[in-house]
């Protein structure tokens, strides 16, 4: 191990309580929290100004390991609590973790209206296409024909595209990246913490023991390498026709706009301020 990787383990995580962690081997979900931790080391931001919130789910579980304020919340129910905790302090930077059942499903509507409101929340949301740690079941991103506990002849339903769904809700700032591109990873949750407003990551990763091994796809290294083919920069993307993204997901800076966030918008009305007549 090297002697940065020793410094940000003994710094972020609770590794001498909270190891060894649950996950499968080769879980994505390592990954992300690694990028995690990187880029708010990176960023600047003290400990003590950072709360990270989860839901249920095997996301879920980073809040146990993380050492910042933390809180692990009910299922769907994680941007509520981190809305709350903003809003009564301001002045923390407020990290909510979800997969893709826990935000677009249960927490769909909160998902929805968070993006809409451009509250000042780091979403990053975890999408393995399944639920991973609750039996295998279908979620709203799984892709159609896929096998799940829920779907054991195929999925039929249309998948949610998440971070199409971030934009045109409201978000400030909507990125996408995978576990396999671990270093556009910790750039993208970088930019996303130090954005102001309703910043999503949507993080694609694999979920070898309940999707890949259902679907024929192998070992975790094969599922990584599937995530490396699928992706396409979205700066390539640009030039390409619809036929030939067929498959294909994009991946970078999707969206960044800059706009009045909720707490300013709060303030400005607090203050007298008409807020419907700001241009």
């Amino acid at each position: 191990m090297s002697e940065e990787v020793t410094r940000l383990t003994h710094k972020y995580l609770r590794h001498d309580k909270k190891f060894p962690h649950i996950w499968c081997p080769g879980c994505g979900n390592g990954i992300v929290l690694g990028a995690l931790i990187r880029a708010i080391d990176r960023s600047g931001l003290k400990k003590d100004d950072v709360v990270l919130v989860s839901g249920i789910g095997c996301s879920g579980r980073m809040t146990v390991y993380a050492d910042f304020n933390t809180l692990h919340t009910t299922h769907g129910r994680a941007l509520t609590f981190a809305t709350g905790i903003k809003l009564s302090k301001p002045s923390l930077k407020v990290i909510v973790i979800m997969g893709d059942g826990d935000a677009t499903a249960i927490g769909g509507n909160h998902f929805i209206h968070a993006a809409r409101r451009n509250m000042d929340l780091t979403a990053i949301i975890i999408n393995n296409h399944i639920y991973g740690m609750t039996g295998g079941q279908h979620s709203p991103t799984t892709p159609p024909g896929c096998t799940t506990t829920t779907t054991p002849y195929g999925q039929i339903e249309s998948a949610f595209n998440i971070s199409e769904l971030a934009a045109v809700a409201g978000a400030s700032f909507v990125g996408r990246g995978t576990v396999y591109h671990a270093q556009l990873l910790d750039r993208l949750i970088e930019k996303a913490i130090l954005k102001k407003g309703f910043s999503v990551v949507e993080v694609l990763s694999n979920c070898h023991v309940q999707f890949g091994r259902r679907n024929m796809m192998g070992s975790p290294a094969k599922m990584l390498t599937w995530l490396k083919d699928s992706a396409i920069p979205v700066e390539k993307a640009k030039e390409l026709s619809p036929e030939d993204l067929k498959g294909r997901t994009t991946i970078g800076v999707l969206t960044d706009i800059e706009k009045p966030s909720y707490l300013e918008n709060y303030q400005k009305m607090r203050a007298g301020i008409n807020v419907s007549r700001q241009k």
